[in-house]
């Protein structure tokens, strides 16, 4: 068993989900990642390991959030691991959310690691199947919050917006429980 294999392993056997949707889609991602033969490549066609991150500003007053081109919809930012995050799902969403934000990004302290777990499905597009996002997240801290630029080759726009406005615009249960938890810890402190 590879490294990258048996820290996905821990990672997922050390999570805590907080609702039934959490809980299924955390048993699928320990199910997938024994069974994947390459977890986090994206040429799994079933479904492969993706990293995403919670952007707050320092104060814990804001959250950055995206508008995903492809898919029409503001979320937050993240996407496919590549071969130089070398296994690490926090490699991923960190690299995924300075790609998307354009800030300087690290690892909340006080957040458990990974924040929130969901499992979704990628429509078909003329160049791949549908297939799972197994999606491993994690809420970072944007060090350089005026720095927040979109990224035009992954999003159409990247906006600072209050917890309440965030949760107004999630449009799915998933996203409003992780914004629900980030907000609890960037607000505890």
């Amino acid at each position: 068993m590879t490294a990258p294999r048996t820290s996905l392993h821990e990672l997922l056997a050390h999570h805590v989900p907080t609702d039934d949707k959490e809980r299924e889609d955390l048993a699928r991602m320990r199910t997938f990642a024994e069974e994947l033969e390459r977890p986090f490549s994206r040429k799994q066609e079933r479904a492969h390991f993706t990293g995403s991150a919670m952007v707050v500003d320092p104060a814990g007053e804001r959250v950055a959030l995206v508008h995903h081109a492809k898919l029409k919809r503001w979320l937050q930012p993240g996407g496919h691991a590549e071969e130089l995050d070398a296994g690490s799902m926090e490699a991923t969403a960190l690299r995924e959310a300075r790609e998307e934000t354009g800030c300087r990004v690290r690892l909340h302290e006080r957040a458990p690691r990974p924040l929130d777990v969901d499992v979704h499905t990628i429509p078909a597009r003329k160049d791949e199947p549908e297939h799972l996002h197994l999606d491993v997240r994690y809420l970072v801290v944007a060090e350089n919050p005026e720095a927040l630029a979109h990224d035009p080759g992954e999003s159409s726009g990247a906006r600072w917006l209050t917890w309440d406005e965030a949760l107004a615009w999630a449009d799915e249960a998933p996203l409003r429980r992780m914004l629900e938890k980030a907000r609890a810890v960037a607000r505890a402190g």
